[in-house]
């Protein structure tokens, strides 16, 4: 799936969701590149997501439930509810639609989110199953963390690694295709297996106790892209050294078969944060206690646009491309078969 470039945007969706009436409980309502709303409840806040899933078909719903989950955990409060919005091509996918919703609910639970309600439904329209997750969750106090929260000598912190989600999603969906491309059936049982690192739930909560300024999850265009979003919306340039994220061979290994960036790859598990100087360290000590693994990688700076270092070569990137992404890009390569 793909995202309409900032200009559509501007033109066509934000001139309607500003209403004539103002609702003094909306604190937060649709801000490009912030992916929550916050809205004023009964003396609470209430941070809530929605997400589609329409580019990988095993799995769907698992991934749904996280990918949802994961924007309302980057605000450093736990995710806690979910309604659930499915589309299936054929009234007779029954056992289709059991599999997504079990899937969906095996991920819940491995993130302690309830299940409250949904949609489903079918449309021969389609030929292939849309899952779309809104995730909900009261804030109780906790400070909010925004993805244009950075400052001036933040250090930068990614988690997870490059391109791990679009490494898994080529895996599953584009099997063959990797073997004619040379990969081995150890090397793509291997990278399926990273499907399984989607969450970034644990991460985050770490990362917002030790006083993260600001996170974003990596999806569409990847650590770029992430890393993009969270300097423009701050104000401010980052300085990243690509050497420096951390890196599975594996994936390296794919973005080799399938020629793409694995740092403008999806990947869902992988977290970009900007933390204090002082919190660093004890930041990292306590991801690596966790097991997750994690990398300061560069510095917020006063500026705009990201300089990235990788192996020795210089590169700037001054403009948000939020429709571009790697894993789209090998849909119309690889997937008109």
């Amino acid at each position: 799936m793909l995202k309409f470039p900032f200009e559509i945007l501007q033109e066509c969706v934000y001139p309607y969701t500003k209403s004539n009436h103002h609702d003094p409980s909306v604190l937060m309502g649709s801000t490009f590149g912030e992916d929550v709303a916050l809205t004023e409840v009964g003396g609470d806040i209430l941070l809530s997501h929605v997400d589609p899933i329409v580019g990988a078909v095993s799995g769907i719903g698992w991934l749904a439930m996280h990918v949802a989950c994961n924007d309302i955990a980057c605000s450093g409060i736990r995710p806690r509810w979910a309604q659930i919005f499915l589309l299936v091509p054929s009234r007779e996918d029954h056992q289709l639609v059991r599999e997504i919703m079990s899937d969906a609910a095996k991920a819940a639970a491995e993130i302690e989110v309830t299940i409250v309600g949904g949609h489903t439904g079918y449309s021969s329209g389609i030929s292939r199953p849309v899952v779309a997750v809104t995730a909900m969750a009261p804030a109780m106090k906790r400070r909010i963390v925004k993805i244009g929260g950075a400052r001036p000598g933040d250090q930068v912190i990614i988690t997870g690694g490059a391109g791990i989600e679009g490494t898994s999603i080529l895996a599953t969906d584009f099997r063959e295709e990797g073997k004619f491309l040379g990969l081995t059936d150890d090397e793509i049982q291997e990278a399926s297996k990273l499907a399984k690192e989607v969450s970034v739930v644990e991460g985050a909560m770490i990362m917002a106790d030790n006083g993260a300024t600001a996170m974003h999850d990596v999806t569409r265009g990847g650590i770029m892209e992430t890393t993009m979003e969270i300097a423009r919306l701050s104000g401010l340039s980052m300085e990243i050294d690509a050497d420096l994220v951390p890196s599975r061979p594996i994936v390296e290994r794919f973005a080799q078969a399938f020629s793409f960036d694995p740092l403008k790859m999806i990947s869902s598990g992988s977290l970009v944060c900007t933390m204090p100087p002082e919190n660093t360290e004890k930041t990292l000590h306590n991801l690596d206690k966790a097991g997750i693994p994690a990398a300061r990688v560069g510095e917020a700076r006063k500026g705009n646009g990201i300089s990235v270092i990788r192996k020795g070569q210089l590169s700037r990137e001054t403009e948000i491309r939020c429709e571009e992404d790697e894993l789209a890009r090998m849909w119309i390569i690889h997937k008109e078969r």
